[in-house]
């Protein structure tokens, strides 16, 4: 069928003016397509990754081999989808996005819609000056960090259906959309973090749990 705009318009998910290749911290959600239980399974309110969900976890860590400005925080990997902390350090490893909003008024990490490593500090914004002091490299842009992975993870499954029978998803490993969130101050990062953690103990109550 024919690209036509009114039938297939998709909503924007991203925060409309804001720059995804400053230095910031993202609480990254991907979903697998159909929410297909393809990443392993929970068991006494632990995750037990299968090899498939192995594979993911190597291919999180791979991001900072191939993005030099990009580190891994926390993160978990649940049955059918994956939530993680990406922080684009930027040009100075100084880490902190800019101030768009009071953090109070976010709510709470479950209430993102859809949507464990090494911890990193976030600066304080009043000390990052206003542009001009950040120096002309932005950074790896998110979405092309996440299109890897999804490329990467998904290139590295069919081989494990192929070459040792990993069960097939159908069409899509990942949904095509993603979720993300800007991540504003250190308490919110600690929030996060925590929600994180405690993802797989409160399985039964994950808006994902199908």
């Amino acid at each position: 069928m024919k690209y036509n705009p009114k039938i297939h318009h998709r909503r924007s998910i991203r925060l409309k003016g804001y720059d995804y290749s400053q230095p910031g911290a993202y609480f990254v959600t991907i979903c697998t397509q159909n929410r297909h239980y393809l990443l392993g399974e929970i068991v006494n309110g632990e995750m037990a990754l299968n090899d498939a969900g192995r594979m993911v976890e190597n291919w999180y860590f791979e991001l900072e081999n191939k993005f030099p400005d990009i580190l891994c925080d926390e993160y978990v990997i649940m049955p059918n989808h994956f939530h993680a902390i990406i922080i684009n350090v930027g040009a100075d490893l100084r880490v902190c996005p800019d101030k768009m909003g009071d953090p109070d008024q976010l709510g709470d990490p479950d209430q993102l819609g859809e949507h464990t490593g090494s911890r990193l500090q976030l600066g304080d914004p009043d000390q990052l000056g206003g542009p001009d002091q950040l120096g002309e490299h932005t950074g790896s842009p998110l979405h092309r960090v996440v299109q890897w992975f999804k490329t990467m993870t998904t290139n590295a499954y069919i081989r494990g259906v192929k070459q040792n029978g990993w069960q097939p998803f159908p069409g899509k490993l990942w949904q095509r959309n993603y979720w993300e969130r800007i991540i504003r101050d250190e308490n919110e990062l600690n929030r996060i973090r925590e929600y994180i953690i405690n993802n797989p103990s409160n399985w039964h109550d994950d808006e994902h749990y199908v």
